[in-house]
């Protein structure tokens, strides 16, 4: 690492205030510039779809209820332990799992998405709702009815439909089609899979095998 010293200033650099000066028409060129700052809450910032806000189960529109299928992997993959699960089986259905009650607890999540990554059936999500609170612990201990509240509103404010919609958590860029679930397998663009993009050289032998 190179250090590179402030030349030292000459006697009438000191006496007519030289660094002074600049530093004033710094701030005079500003005072005329567009401002950067949001003036919050009356100017909301644009949020990318990505953003791992807040939490939402995903509707079936078939079902109407959650498209969870009681795997626990996200439980399992969580590293903060919020992620809380009952499931049974009815006599009839096989393995099927029934899904009784999940809860997230907000205050206890990281944030880190691993629970979207992982879902094979993108039933959970974190959305791009930031700007939500709430008076007690309780409130911020989601059920089930309000993570389905929050997907239906958040959705809802989207304005697309379920079969459109496509989350980067959901596909996590760069990786092969190959070894991801069928729900995994969304219909987005070649440089949100990492075509084009420089990956490593287990993703390069996986191509070469796909294209021979």
């Amino acid at each position: 690492m190179q250090i590179q010293y402030k030349k030292k200033r000459n006697l009438l650099q000191n006496l007519l205030l030289i660094e002074m000066a600049q530093g004033m028409w710094l701030t005079l060129r500003r005072l005329f510039t567009k401002p950067i700052t949001l003036q919050y809450p009356h100017e909301m910032p644009k949020v990318q779809r990505g953003f791992r806000g807040q939490h939402a189960l995903v509707r079936d529109p078939e079902t109407s209820t959650t498209k969870c299928i009681g795997c626990m992997k996200c439980a399992m993959v969580c590293p903060s332990r919020c992620i809380r699960i009952r499931i049974h089986k009815e006599p009839g259905h096989g393995n099927r799992r029934f899904i009784d009650e999940y809860h997230i607890d907000a205050l206890r999540c990281v944030y880190c998405g691993y629970c979207a990554e992982v879902c094979p059936v993108n039933a959970i999500i974190l959305t791009e709702v930031f700007a939500y609170s709430a008076k007690t612990r309780q409130e911020l201990n989601f059920d089930m009815p309000q993570l389905l509240g929050n997907w239906d509103s958040y959705l809802a404010g989207q304005g697309e439909l379920l079969k459109e919609y496509a989350n980067p958590t959901w596909r996590p860029r760069g990786l092969p089609e190959g070894p991801m679930p069928v729900g995994k397998r969304l219909p987005v663009s070649d440089e949100w899979k990492g075509k084009d993009q420089v990956v490593g050289r287990l993703w390069r032998q996986s191509v070469q095998e796909q294209n021979r």
